[in-house]
């Protein structure tokens, strides 16, 4: 009874007190996930705290569970927007991105270390995957506003790619396990089709569990507070089950929530409160437990090895992966630096580093050190650079609306509609709009108004202030545009560079670009004159535009501003984009668009 009391105490004080370090790192600038690892050795056997602990078995099995409410965490908050801005891209770096990144880095190990080849590619496959955590966590609470193209890449690699690199890990595990020294023909035959059996079965297990899962939030009337430990059961029902049958059940999770996020059902703001409370917990646990792991002292021995191979997978590795998978999507260079800049490491390669310890390879430890220096150095340095890198590189838009402050309430699913209240802050669009404007904004409809504890008529108030609560209907599909318009201004004064980046000179979607083009001095197809600014971009621009988007016309550049309903409301343009943007492809695509679209085959002239 007194060890479990004293177990008790030491985990809550371990997780107070990465909730008080996690607060002063905010205030330094230092990436949090990096002050949980260090928290953790600092409590560890070569730290004041003391504590030996050395149960991979534990720290695995303990490692997945929260790796898998992550990685449902992040379905859940992964719109449909993002996939279709990143799958092409996501999917490329996933699979074929991971494979090129632990080749390029098995082969500095081959050079560097005494290893065969399988063994070095272990070492690639354990550190070849970004980290989800590490990203959604980096990309979200440093607050780093990209370009909607960029972050959705990010974010989706960082979903899908952890089934190939586990895949690669335990392949080489396997065939080290089997006396292999080499592959051969037969053995990469088998291997191409055991990926794919985890992937295609990964991905149906995960897409059969997200629809199940709804279906029983939907029919299973419950306490309210039963729904959120309902969807995490069923989540990691669904890992379980497809690692079960030799599934990926880490892409059947992530897929299982992406399913839960797109489909309608009750409790969606109470389940995704608890999954953000959970998904800290399982970050916090899951990093101090990794960090007690690591024998600091042990790391000596590998240190300055296993630093060359974190600067050949960040400088040589990742960006080779990167240029080779974009290269189909047509990223402004610019964009390429930030991806392969941004390859974040966080537990996953510590996760996988923990596989061949398990399985009793060769000189396993020294797998599990790699995984721990390179995580270090990726946290230390490319954690702690991604608002500047995205400063540099002119990506850094200026920062988005604060959250709107909404309280969902359940409506019968036959209504078809959501019924919510808003508060109204400080400086939030809103504030300009009666009651009646909203409505036609928005396409809902205003209940009440509730001003100094009173209800109000909403044809009786003339606008709405700070300190309302607006109850209102509404389709589900409009309360993002709800939450734009009742969240807080973003701040007025910004960073020069950051203010830069979106242009030098603003103007509305409706002017018209001919008109631009002859007060700016760029050319625009004959076809084009007519359009407005908004008609042009969307005409031009590869995917659905978003704030950031680039667009390069000779000596100028147009720049997506803002967004409301999938029409662009207002754009800039920057003067003088030659450092940023030394060659204009978009010009050449535009005018060869033009020529095409006249040089159309003329139709063989019959007689009657």
């Amino acid at each position: 009874m007194d060890f479990g009391n004293a177990l008790i105490l030491v985990c809550a004080g371990l997780l107070l007190l990465s909730i008080f370090a996690g607060i002063v790192s905010s205030r330094i600038g230092a990436p949090l996930l990096l002050v949980f690892l260090g928290l953790g050795m600092l409590a560890g056997e070569d730290g004041p705290g003391g504590i030996d602990f050395d149960d991979f078995q534990i720290a695995y099995t303990i490692g997945a569970v929260s790796l898998a409410i992550v990685l449902f965490d992040g379905g859940l908050r992964t719109g449909s927007e993002t996939l279709r801005a990143a799958a092409g891209p996501a999917l490329a770096l996933a699979t074929v991105g991971v494979a090129i990144t632990a080749g390029v880095t098995g082969a500095a190990a081959y050079l560097i270390f005494d290893l065969n080849w399988i063994e070095a590619l272990l070492v690639g496959s354990v550190v070849a995957s970004t980290d989800a955590a590490a990203v959604f966590f980096l990309l979200n609470v440093r607050g780093t506003n990209l370009p909607h193209r960029v972050r959705a890449t990010l974010e989706a690699e960082s979903g899908l790619n952890d089934p190939m690199a586990i895949f690669l890990t335990i392949t080489c595990v396997e065939l080290l396990k089997s006396g292999a020294t080499e592959f051969s023909w037969p053995v990469l035959h088998e291997l191409a089709f055991d990926f794919l059996t985890q992937i295609v079965g990964g991905a149906a297990i995960g897409v059969a569990g997200g629809y199940i899962l709804v279906e029983l939030i939907n029919r299973l009337r419950l306490a309210s507070g039963l729904y959120p430990i309902l969807a995490v059961a069923g989540a990691l029902m669904t890992f379980a089950g497809a690692q079960v049958v030799h599934a990926s059940g880490f892409l059947a999770v992530y897929i299982c929530g992406l399913i839960v996020a797109k489909r309608r059902h009750r409790a969606r703001q109470i389940i995704e409160r608890f999954q953000d409370g959970l998904a800290w917990l399982s970050q916090i646990v899951m990093f101090v437990m990794l960090g007690l792991l690591v024998t600091p002292s042990d790391l000596l021995y590998s240190l300055v090895p296993a630093t060359f191979i974190a600067l050949v997978l960040t400088v040589v590795a990742r960006p080779l992966a990167a240029v080779i998978c974009l290269l189909p999507f047509r990223f402004q260079p610019r964009e390429h630096a930030f991806i392969s800049w941004v390859g974040l490491r966080g537990a996953v390669p510590i996760f996988l580093g923990t596989i061949p310890v398990l399985a009793g390879v060769p000189s396993a430890k020294l797998y599990f050190e790699i995984a721990f220096v390179v995580v270090l150095a990726s946290l230390l340095i490319q954690g702690w650079t991604v608002n500047l890198s995205a400063q540099l590189l002119n990506l850094a838009l200026p920062p988005a609306p604060g959250p709107s402050l909404r309280f969902d309430i359940e409506l019968p699913e036959a209504v078809g509609r959501d019924m919510a209240v808003f508060a109204v802050q400080e400086g939030s669009a809103c504030t300009r709009l009666k009651p009646a404007d909203l409505q036609a904004h928005s396409k809902t409809e205003v209940v009440a108004v509730m001003r100094e504890g009173a209800m109000l008529n909403p044809a009786n108030v003339l606008r709405l202030s700070p300190g309302d609560q607006v109850i209102i209907i509404a389709p589900d599909d409009r309360l993002p545009a709800l939450d734009a318009l009742f969240a807080p201004a973003p701040p007025k004064h910004l960073p020069g560079r950051v203010a830069a980046v979106l242009g030098e000179f603003t103007f509305e979607g409706t002017a018209d670009i001919a008109e631009l083009a002859g007060m700016y001095d760029f050319q625009i197809p004959p076809s084009d004159r007519g359009l407005t600014v908004d008609a042009f971009l969307e005409r031009h621009l590869r995917n659905r535009p978003s704030p950031g988007d680039r667009l390069r016309l000779g000596p100028v550049e147009l720049i997506v501003q803002a967004v409301e309903d999938g029409r662009i409301t207002r754009a800039g343009i920057e003067l003088d984009p030659l450092a940023a943007m030394p060659f204009s492809r978009d010009s050449m695509r535009i005018w060869l668009r033009h020529l095409l679209r006249r040089a159309k085959p003329m139709r063989p002239f019959r007689k009657k």
